[in-house]
């Protein structure tokens, strides 16, 4: 018995062996990017992800694309990032769901070396390579200026919010309302609710202020799902085309909209520039080089007078096909 366990021992020592050569064989060495934004479903998002994409095969670097359902469920984003660390991704690209929740887990990336570029949204902390975004409050500063036009600088308003604690609508919500005060004093906000990032909450509290407020001339949607739930509550009505909408984003339900006179304007970002600079941010610092630390990304008014515009029809019709399976 004990001779046949010494010859068992150099078998098992070769199984192991073996098994640990196939393991190291079978792992990649290309460099892997996290992108882990909000949530994955708005087209906004798509649109990220399409951008990330298209920097990673420039770069030939894989994305590995991962989000949350919603953009309120910032203990699943925190999850994610927890997963990326433990992967030991080469680096990660975040669009924090909520400024300070996150910043914990990003400094637990940037102690053990991987770099983190920070996208859409700020954080509460300043470890991260570089924050690739709209400037949000310059957005907001854009909508105010353009629902003053359309109500002669006069009239009363609603705003649908997006979620408490989101640095990018928070920012654009800012402006907004600022610059009303600042330099449109004949325009009134009457109201404002949240709609926590949900179309069916965005319509259920425009309806809700527009029956509180039965005199309203304008509103303002900070976001996509708000544009949308705002749209449909001055649809269902009768009030579109009446009071005036200026919304955020863009996306084929939202141009319906605005071509059908429902949505008057729109402040629109660029996702899939902010896709693309964010991923080629850390594919800089993994190669050594030391990126911008604030990199701006523009933000247009879209109307029905523009939107045959090539420049903006390139803007809200990405090529997503080209890049998402």
């Amino acid at each position: 018995m004990m001779h046949t366990r010494r010859r068992c021992w150099p078998l098992l020592a070769l199984a192991v062996l073996a098994t640990f050569v196939i393991c190291a064989c079978g792992q990649s060495d290309r460099t892997r990017i996290g992108v882990i934004p909000k949530a994955v479903a708005h087209v906004f998002w798509k649109s990220v992800h399409a951008g990330a994409i298209a920097a990673g095969r420039e770069a030939d670097v894989d994305i590995e694309w991962k989000g949350p359902p919603t953009e309120t469920d910032f203990s699943r984003q925190i999850e994610i990032v927890d997963s990326m660390i433990n992967a030991r991704v080469d680096g990660i690209v975040l669009a924090p769901t909520e400024a300070t929740a996150l910043s914990t887990v990003v400094e637990r990336a940037n102690r053990q070396g991987i770099p983190v570029t920070i996208f859409d949204s700020a954080i509460n902390t300043d470890k991260y390579v570089s924050f690739v975004s709209t400037n949000n409050y310059d957005a907001g500063v854009l909508a105010a200026r353009q629902l003053a036009k359309l109500l002669n600088s006069k009239g009363r308003v609603i705003v649908v919010k997006m979620v408490p604690g989101s640095a990018s609508t928070t920012q654009r919500e800012k402006g907004f309302e600022e610059t009303l005060t600042r330099e449109f004093p004949g325009v009134q906000i009457l109201a404002e609710q949240y709609c926590m990032a949900d179309r069916a909450r965005a319509l259920a509290v425009s309806e809700n202020m527009l029956t509180a407020h039965p005199n309203v001339d304008g509103m303002f949607a900070s976001a996509e799902p708000a544009t949308i739930g705002a749209a449909k509550a001055l649809r269902s009505r009768g009030l579109d085309g009446r009071v005036r909408l200026v919304g955020f984003d863009f996306s084929d339900t939202i141009e319906k909209d605005l071509r059908d006179g429902a949505i008057d304007a729109l402040v629109v970002q660029d996702p899939f520039n902010i896709g693309y600079e964010a991923v080629k941010t850390i594919v800089a610092k993994i190669g050594g080089k030391t990126p911008k630390k604030r990199i701006d990304s523009p933000a247009t008014v879209v109307t029905l007078d523009n939107l045959a515009d090539p420049t903006i029809d390139a803007l809200v019709h990405p090529d997503l096909d080209k890049y998402l399976p």
